[in-house]
């Protein structure tokens, strides 16, 4: 009798940060935050034709609930400074998606004085999503490049404090 016919069929081994990614890679949280009229396209990608939510994503209202914060549209200097109070009180991994050219460098509207000149200034942005304004279809892959970015994210390191190394566990 082998080993292999005495194994239940329900084991299934991989490695601990590879399965811990493909949870979070699938059950992103994005937080509801449109300021300008790229927020049309994301309720359309929310919509059922795009549905997004095949894909893990599930809207939330709350910041202490999502880990993920799509800015789609123009951000100004004054909401700037609630964009990075709402950033700070998302949990930790959490990640930004740059929605829209608005939102990237201020678009049509970067030579105004009430405009930020980009999202990155005040939060850092993980994935842009390029257009003006952006197709559902592309914040779709700007979604996926993101779950390929938590894909490849390691987990299970500790830090060597004396020398300042990082190893693995």
């Amino acid at each position: 009798m082998s080993l292999l016919n005495t194994l239940p069929d329900y084991v299934l081994t991989t490695k601990t940060d590879e399965l811990l990614n493909w949870m979070r890679k699938s059950s992103i949280w994005y937080m509801l935050f449109g300021l300008a009229c790229c927020a049309i396209e994301l309720m359309h990608t929310g919509g059922p034709r795009a549905d997004i939510d095949r894909f893990g994503a599930s809207p939330r209202a709350s910041a202490r609930q999502s880990d993920l914060m799509i800015v789609a549209g123009t951000l100004t200097l004054k909401m700037a400074l609630r964009t990075r109070l709402l950033y700070d009180q998302m949990p930790e991994p959490r990640y930004v998606i740059s929605m829209g050219s608005c939102a990237s460098c201020g678009g049509l509207f970067q030579l105004a004085y009430s405009v930020c000149d980009g999202v990155d200034k005040i939060v850092p942005v993980d994935v842009y999503v390029p257009g003006c304004p952006p197709r559902p279809e592309a914040l779709t892959e700007g979604l996926l490049k993101l779950q390929e970015k938590i894909m490849t994210e390691r987990w299970l390191t500790r830090s060597n404090h004396a020398n300042g190394q990082v190893t693995a566990a």
